[in-house]
């Protein structure tokens, strides 16, 4: 299935199916989301896309109630298809993430309904800026759906423990995809340990964007991915500040044809983990 749609493509979806010519549903799902900004409901309310849903990440695409796995440690099965069924999702459904951050949040909503096995889930490229800029409507408010009847089962999606990572640069190339400052440990403003993953190498998600928060194209993004050592082929990893951002490096990489693993505990789990290694500096040791 393809992993982005366009504004204009997303905009003629919802108008046939407003007018009853659609031959299947498309739900979208609004992922507002940021660190210094978690709570989303009241940019959602301010203005979204005509009938999305809004998705909470907090609460529904993490389980704070997992402890030792870092700040967003995956849901359960049963809590995702509970998050699933209150977003009206069906399983024959297209299910498309949007956010304001160029899909660095809506990235994470996009890779768990892939790991549950959802058949059909893109990004909006440009997110909900490319929406705005292509002219199309925001609407205000709350937005209430009838319940879905999706079901989650996860596994369609590699992931990697804390272990799984150590070892991984041995036999593949394992991503950082924060920004680069915290990756040499110049700057930690979360966790307790400044610095990175031993063998891991530097690849910040915002660089997969172009200016206008579009996803580069697949060759582009191939070429980005071999000046650190990846190329088709090769085993790939990635890992964020908590598992949320490395979605959004998985996404480019599959959109560059390279299929990679998450670390969903990612500097998170690893910083808080006593005897696991940090080396710091623009290498990757």
């Amino acid at each position: 299935m393809p992993i982005l749609i366009s504004a204009d493509e997303l905009a003629h979806r919802l108008d046939e199916e407003r007018e009853g010519r659609a031959a299947s549903r498309t739900v979208v799902l609004d992922v507002r989301w940021s660190l210094s900004e978690p709570d989303g409901r009241q940019a959602f309310r301010a203005g979204h896309i005509p009938g999305a849903v809004y998705v909470d990440l907090d609460a529904e695409l993490a389980d704070h109630a997992a402890t030792g796995q870092g700040r967003h440690p995956l849901p359960s099965e049963a809590s995702f298809t509970r998050a699933m069924r209150r977003w009206g999702l069906r399983d024959d459904d297209t299910a498309v993430v949007v956010d304001d951050l160029g899909n660095q949040s809506s990235a994470r909503a996009w890779w768990l309904l892939r790991h549950a096995g959802f058949a059909d889930v893109r990004m909006l490229d440009g997110a909900l800026g490319g929406w705005t800029a292509a002219g199309h409507p925001l609407e205000t408010g709350d937005v209430s759906v009838a319940r879905g009847d999706a079901t989650a089962h996860f596994g369609a999606m590699p992931v990697l423990d804390a272990d799984g990572a150590a070892g991984f640069p041995a036999r593949g190339v394992l991503l950082d995809a924060r920004a680069a400052a915290r990756y040499r440990g110049e700057v930690e403003p979360v966790d307790p340990r400044a610095g990175h993953i031993p063998g891991a190498r530097s690849a910040p998600s915002a660089g997969n964007l172009d200016a206008q928060g579009r996803f580069l194209a697949p060759d582009a993004l191939r070429a980005r991915f071999a000046e650190v050592g990846l190329d088709p082929g090769t085993p790939a990893a990635a890992y964020c500040g908590s598992g949320i951002t490395a979605a959004h490096e998985v996404a480019a990489l599959a959109l560059a044809g390279i299929d990679a693993a998450l670390y969903p505990g990612s500097w998170s789990q690893w910083s808080n983990e006593e005897g696991r290694p940090v080396v710091t500096g623009a290498e990757p040791g």
